[in-house]
């Protein structure tokens, strides 16, 4: 077989680095570029590369676009009302002090399934500034568990865009990634987040900031929404979702596919509809209930689309990347290459997304990149739909290693908690280390039983 594609698909990711990392061109031209050096390298017509392009950007946002829209509103519902906010204070109330990482590291696992990780950071941070200040402790054996709950989410499960994103270019069933990502997000959370912010904690103390202000974390929270309300909204969606996989297996199994109970679960648990539902009945629950006016609800929405737009269009282009993999036949040659390779997909699609992550920083171009040179190896590969969410997980818990100087959270992170680059190295990053390597091990293990 020859060995040009595979040079070709090599040279167009490192174009792609290099306009990114050295060029400072944005990831959605950067992608759209390459693509198009993709098809003129492997000799395509160029009115088949524009249709290619054209199928790639349409197949991928038809479906992308919808979620991550409604999902951005859905989550800027529960910021403004104080939904995340009341999530946190509500637990730690629970629990007590003593446990607030364990409360932490729970709020922020549900805050961001509907909610961006920088935005949840934000709005908790001042939790965990009182919480330091009240009981003289590092500031990072309450941050660091946070921040894992924050991030384990955000990569894990949908409908955040990364993995929202990469379902859909790998044609996974989203019932099977919300499980998965549970299931193994549950875990990687507590070792990545108390276990490891204790550990962090008692060895690099952090002062809460000077531009701190004096706040109770507990106190009255009688104008937030209950703690209840906002874990209702937040289960809605995925409960519809995950009911309709449920569904689906065991309708096939009794022959039972085309019946109207059937449908209806099927039509309620599509992520459509699931969103939908749920951001409707937060709008009017957390919204209109509690004095919301119809033009605030507007404006809230208006600007809950202005990030997800940049997502949606870098989601697009990494679509457009995988389509012409697959339409140059780089895609095929691959899969031949790797049908006698010693690595499984699933560890290729780890290494493919820590590879990408580390030398360009986002994580959200890393698994859209690494999904796009996965599909056509997958397509060739006969794997069951829970197989193909591990690999998911792989390429999420790849995309998370090792966040450093060139990742604006890295930055993010250490202002807010006023660290400087090296304590931020010695937290933060190692945080997301271990996600990273604690997921992939969790995955790869599942990986042999299904």
């Amino acid at each position: 077989m020859s060995l040009l594609p595979l040079c070709i698909l090599a040279f167009s990711i490192v174009l792609l680095l290099f306009m990114v990392l050295k060029l400072k061109i944005h990831a959605f031209l950067s992608l759209l570029i390459v693509s198009v050096f993709l098809g003129m390298a492997t000799g395509m017509p160029m009115n088949a590369i524009l249709e290619s392009m054209t199928e790639g950007m349409s197949s991928t946002l038809g479906f992308v676009a919808t979620v991550v829209g409604i999902g951005a509103i859905f989550g800027q519902v529960l910021e403004s009302s104080g939904g995340a906010e009341s999530l946190a204070r509500s637990l730690v109330t629970k629990f007590g002090k003593e446990k607030a990482p364990y409360s932490l590291a729970a709020a922020g696992f549900l805050v961001a399934i509907p909610v961006f990780l920088d935005v949840g950071f934000i709005i908790l941070a001042p939790v965990l500034y009182a919480l330091a200040k009240d009981t003289k402790k590092s500031l990072l054996f309450y941050a660091i568990p946070l921040l894992a709950g924050l991030a384990v989410t955000h990569a894990f499960i949908p409908p955040t865009p990364g993995p929202v994103a990469v379902a859909e270019i790998l044609q996974v069933d989203l019932g099977w990634l919300i499980f998965f990502g549970a299931v193994i997000g549950i875990p990687v959370t507590l070792v990545a987040g108390p276990l490891f912010g204790r550990y962090i904690g008692n060895r690099m103390y952090v002062k809460t900031p000077d531009f701190f202000k004096e706040e109770d974390p507990l106190r009255e929270t009688t104008r937030l929404p209950s703690f209840w309300q906002v874990t209702g909204m937040i289960i809605i969606p995925l409960a519809l979702i995950v009911a309709n996989t449920v569904t689906g297996v065991w309708a096939k199994a009794h022959g039972m596919t085309d019946t109207f109970p059937v449908h209806l679960i099927t039509f309620l648990g599509h992520p459509f509809i699931a969103l939908l539902i749920a951001t409707l009945v937060a709008i009017y629950t957390l919204g209109i209930r509690r004095g919301f006016t119809r033009t605030a609800i507007l404006e809230l929405s208006s600007k809950a689309l202005n990030p997800a737009g940049l997502i949606i269009l870098v989601t697009g282009a990494g679509g457009v990347f995988k389509q012409l993999l697959v339409d140059s036949g780089i895609g095929v040659a691959l899969a031949e290459s790797m049908s006698g390779s010693a690595l499984p997909p699933l560890v290729l699609a780890y290494l493919l997304a820590l590879i990408i992550r580390v030398t360009q920083g986002s994580a959200t171009v890393a698994m859209i990149t690494s999904a796009g040179i996965m599909a056509p190896l997958l397509s060739a590969c006969l794997l069951s739909e829970p197989h193909k969410a591990l690999i998911v997980i792989a390429i999420a818990s790849g995309a998370t290693t090792l966040s450093h100087v060139n990742d604006s959270g890295f930055w993010l992170v250490g202002k807010y908690l006023g660290m400087n680059e090296k304590q931020t190295l010695r937290s933060w990053t190692v945080m997301e280390t271990i996600i990273s390597i604690t997921g992939f091990t969790l995955a790869f293990g599942l990986s042999f039983f299904f």
